[in-house]
């Protein structure tokens, strides 16, 4: 192609934080509160203490997780250090599994939405499917097409992104400490004995805790894009420790905002918490969250498309995917990764029980981070002289399979359901293409053909020894 083509370290610290408070902040603190209060038996004091948990054991997992970022400084990290340190077979196992998890979260995300901004349009009544779909689909690939055209621009968009819904939830939490300020009795009558009604039992601790859990997803997105920062080692743990207390606070003060103003069943049974509430404090401007919402939806989605595609490049690079999610484009960008992701993502938003999926799919995330801390304490002591430019307290390692463990076999133990057995066999189901495709080799002469076809349509070629040779290097035993 006349030029050398290879991922370009073009982010650094600033965006970085930007990319992880973005990824963080999306529908989840407009969502969730809601779920957080209802199974935490509207227990205010119990509410609190559950976004404050929450915080902690996500920051505990996303520093165990920059260890990974940084010992393995390439493009979709995560993926190079599970093949590593537990085999090949769970790396594909684990890539299976992110393919529909993140393309169903992606599609969700997408017609939550379209929803959004359509809804103004229709009001009294409910959106038509076919509208929202269209147009969640016409945004999924606007997307993807932003994705796969710079990486600067992506970071530049996520970057104005990230200031107006920072600029909203700023909003919602400083009108809250106004009301609190007044020292009125209506705005303060929820905070005094907190503590003081019906505690909630051992599993609605654990279905509260998915809850807060869920509102900070999306932690681990500097290590899939660790190949694409500069200098890793150093800013990967530095945004980690930056953007947690920024979002801890902020999702602290809106919960507080939010009781300050609604009762705890007034805010469970609200369609739309953050609408109600700027219904009832800032009736004029009340436009303002929906626009907030939308904007936090779209950061999300954009993280989200940035980082899902940066796995299937990784594991492109070592067999486990088709050759072609590992070449990139004129502008040093995965494309054809890019592009079967949100082909994916957009065949899951035409059914109408997305929702249902991801409820199937969703604790799949703490399995698969379980086996990443497993994994993390295994090579620590397989490999002690491993370079590591950053190494995390080993406790919050253990600390991390712990609550992993508590969150995965609680409910499998005091509440059983049938959909945990279905997660798994569809987890397992990944080694029924492992087998014949990675691990005996088998390849077809027409699928290479076709593979040729598209590189010549996309316009795409592999990239010119950079990331992947580092990859497979980290890779090799």
């Amino acid at each position: 192609m006349g030029k050398s083509i290879q991922l370009q370290r073009a982010l650094g610290y600033f965006h970085g934080v930007s990319f992880l408070i973005g990824s963080m902040i999306g529908a989840g603190i407009f969502v969730t509160p809601k779920g957080v209060l209802k199974y935490s038996s509207l227990n205010v004091g119990v509410t609190l203490l559950i976004w404050g948990l929450s915080a902690l054991a996500s920051m505990m997992a996303a520093l165990c997780y920059a260890e990974l970022g940084t010992t393995f400084s390439c493009s979709g990290a995560q993926y190079v250090f599970l093949k590593r340190s537990l085999g090949s077979p769970f790396a594909f196992i684990y890539t299976w599994d992110r393919q529909f998890t993140s393309s169903a979260t992606t599609a969700a995300r997408t017609l939550l939405l379209a929803e959004y901004m359509t809804q103004p349009f229709y009001r009294g009544c409910s959106v038509p499917e076919l509208s929202k779909k269209c147009l969640a689909l016409a945004i999924l690939w606007s997307l993807g097409i932003l994705n796969a055209r710079s990486v600067k621009r992506v970071s530049g968009v996520q970057v104005a992104i990230t200031g107006l819904k920072l600029a909203v939830l700023g909003l919602i939490a400083l009108s809250g400490l106004v009301l609190l300020g007044r020292g009125r009795k209506e705005n303060t009558a929820r905070f005094e004995n907190a503590f003081g009604t019906e505690l909630p039992g051992a599993v609605q601790w654990t279905e509260a805790f998915f809850q807060g859990l869920f509102a900070y997803s999306g932690w681990g997105i500097l290590v899939h894009m660790a190949g694409e920062l500069r200098n890793p080692g150093v800013n990967i743990p530095r945004c980690v420790l930056t953007a947690f207390p920024i979002v801890t606070v902020i999702y602290l003060l809106v919960n507080i905002s939010y009781l300050t103003v609604l009762t705890p069943k007034e805010i469970v049974s609200s369609a739309a918490v953050a609408v109600t509430w700027a219904d009832r404090v800032i009736p004029a401007v009340a436009w303002v969250i929906p626009v907030g919402v939308s904007a936090s939806i779209f950061g999300s989605l954009l993280c989200s498309l940035f980082s899902a595609s940066r796995l299937n490049y990784a594991a492109s690079q070592e067999g486990h995917l088709p050759l072609l999610f590992s070449m990139l484009n004129v502008h040093s960008s995965p494309a054809p990764a890019v592009v079967q992701v949100i082909t994916l993502a957009s065949i899951l938003i035409i059914p109408s029980d997305l929702i249902s999926l991801i409820n199937y799919l969703g604790f799949t995330n703490w399995i698969q981070i379980g086996l990443m801390m497993t994994g993390l304490i295994i090579l620590r002591y397989r490999e002690p002289h491993l370079p590591r430019p950053y190494k995390v307290f080993l406790p919050f390692a253990f600390g991390t399979v712990a609550i992993s463990l508590f969150l995965i076999l609680t409910p499998m133990v005091l509440a059983p359901k049938m959909h945990y057995v279905y997660v798994f066999l569809f987890i397992l189901g990944g080694l029924l293409l492992y087998l014949p495709f990675v691990h005996f080799k088998i390849r077809f002469a027409w699928f290479d053909k076709i593979t040729c076809h598209l590189q010549l349509l996309m316009n795409v070629s592999p990239p010119h020894g950079t990331d992947g040779s580092k990859t497979r290097e980290a890779t090799s035993l």
